[in-house]
């Protein structure tokens, strides 16, 4: 019988500031959210990086031998480095060892590595890494999905993400019907490439989804849609640019608050407005976005993630866990998969 306690593997040689970075997050999270971390990885350098004082009870390190650099082809240094950090915290969530898993390292290789060692639900070809952006309208975010894990798609991997996107923002984010668009340039039927108006058809057709149309570029952060779905290659662009623009938001908020001392009572009277500004838009805020499609709640943070990304991400997969994210897309996915045979 498993324990009650949520158990999170943590790829902890993965990403730009690790190991630091990844424990000092996964720490913060072990004694915040009460959960237990595994933090896997080369067991002398994590120990270094453990804060004073650290509650061993929920904190646990888990010998890996190797890491696999971003540098390297994600499938043949996930087949060739068996003993990598990836592979060793995939593992214990297939072993049932541990709930979830998180990575900011390699996102091909997590992928790679999740196909490999979870398998992906019945009836998904394809699983898609899925983010949510904050919208125009307060509490209404939107699910915007492929963001990176498949650069190059066919109009049936698409049609696929939009069903499991629409059931993860209903059962997930508590979207009543969601509203799926294609991401496009243009918002009539007969815009786009050869994928999207092969795309568009197979979406306007499936009736398990309620398809409105296509999103352009200005449409992603109305509110109006709940689930867009594109391919990895236009998604990641996406994501890497919203992100941007809310730094550079914030970064003219700061720059144009009137200095002296007129500016520092201003600033003291805007501030609890501007700590709610930079929640909504920097990515920090959400830590990292759930692979959806696969057999395990895995979530791939940012390769730049420092602690609170991670303690963000590590809360998101104690989320998904407590929600039970895959038993509602397993089960809805499989009904769904099984009539429209």
């Amino acid at each position: 019988m498993r324990s009650t306690c949520v158990r999170i593997a943590i790829d902890a040689m993965g990403g730009d500031h690790a190991p630091n970075e990844i424990v000092a997050g996964a720490v913060r999270a072990s004694e915040e959210l009460g959960v237990k971390v595994l933090l896997v990885g080369d067991p002398q350098t994590i120990a270094s990086a453990l804060p004073p004082k650290t509650n061993l009870e929920r904190v646990e390190i888990v010998p890996a031998e190797e890491a696999i650099a971003m540098d390297e082809e994600p499938l043949n240094a996930v087949r060739r480095k068996r003993k990598a950090s990836i592979n060793v915290a995939m593992d214990l969530v297939k072993q049932q060892q541990a709930d979830a898993i998180f990575s900011a390292g390699h996102s091909g290789a997590a992928m790679a590595s999740a196909l490999l060692r979870l398998g992906r639900l019945p009836g998904v070809d394809r699983p898609a890494i899925g983010t949510v952006f904050p919208t125009i309208k307060a509490g209404k975010p939107v699910l915007i999905l492929d963001v990176g894990a498949n650069v190059d798609c066919r109009p049936k991997f698409l049609e696929q993400f939009a069903v499991i996107g629409s059931i993860y923002s209903q059962y997930v984010l508590g979207t009543g019907e969601p509203k799926v668009g294609l991401l496009n340039i243009g918002e009539e039927d007969t815009k786009g490439n050869e994928l999207a108006l092969r795309t568009h058809q197979l979406l306007k057709e499936n009736t398990h989804i309620r398809f409105i149309g296509n999103a352009e570029g200005r449409d992603v952060l109305s509110g109006e849609f709940d689930v867009i779905v594109c391919d990895g290659f236009v998604g990641n662009i996406l994501l890497k640019f919203a992100e941007a623009i809310g730094g550079v938001i914030l970064q003219i908020l700061r720059e144009e608050l009137p200095q002296g001392l007129h500016g520092q009572i201003g600033t003291a009277i805007l501030k609890p407005n501007l700590k709610r500004i930079k929640q909504r838009m920097d990515h920090a805020e959400h830590g990292g976005a759930l692979l959806l499609g696969v057999s395990g709640v895995c979530l791939i943070g940012h390769g730049s993630s420092q602690a609170p990304s991670v303690f963000n991400a590590i809360r998101m997969a104690k989320e998904a866990v407590d929600n039970q994210v895959m038993q509602q897309l397993q089960s809805q996915y499989e009904i769904l998969h099984s009539t429209s045979d």
